[in-house]
């Protein structure tokens, strides 16, 4: 009996091997993805009301990273085209404003809040974008690569 089946068994093995071959390098219509680091939420708050005077000084924004892989991961950078520098911070509560940093762990399966009040994505002294309905941010990971997201301007304090 055990011979009987060797021979479809060992045919099921190599369909499969091919299968798996053929999807892997687009074959079946497209290449396989990985989700890897989703942003659920970004938004960079107006520095000011419009009206109120031009304004001026760092914009800190709100991004909800979530990495659902079984890997931890870290965000190295971020880049906009309204801000030639981007600072990563790291805060241990309400009352520390934190300090600049190189890289925030994203643990594995989980979802990270970075907002004003805590771990934060600096804009240093970015160009007037408080008139625009959005701001493009490049955000770099360690094992994800670069995700870029469009980040809604909104208004002053609220994510």
């Amino acid at each position: 009996m055990a011979r009987a089946a060797a021979g479809p068994v060992a045919c099921a093995a190599v369909l499969i091997g091919l299968l798996s071959a053929w999807v892997a390098t687009g074959g079946a219509g497209g290449t396989i993805i990985p989700v890897r680091i989703q942003i659920a939420q970004a938004a960079v708050p107006m520095r000011s009301y419009p009206g109120a005077g031009i304004p001026s000084g760092p914009a800190s924004t709100f991004l909800t990273i979530w990495n659902p892989t079984g890997q931890p991961d870290e965000l190295l950078s971020v880049r906009s085209p309204v801000a030639r520098d981007i600072v990563l911070r790291r805060s241990s509560g309400p009352e520390d404003p934190g300090s600049p940093v190189a890289g925030l762990v994203i643990p594995a399966r989980t979802r990270v809040t970075l907002t004003p009040f805590g771990n934060d994505v600096i804009l240093i002294d970015p160009v007037r974008f408080e008139r625009n309905s959005t701001v493009p941010l490049t955000l770099t990971f360690r094992h994800a690569g670069q995700v870029t997201v469009t980040a809604d301007v909104t208004a002053p304090g609220t994510p």
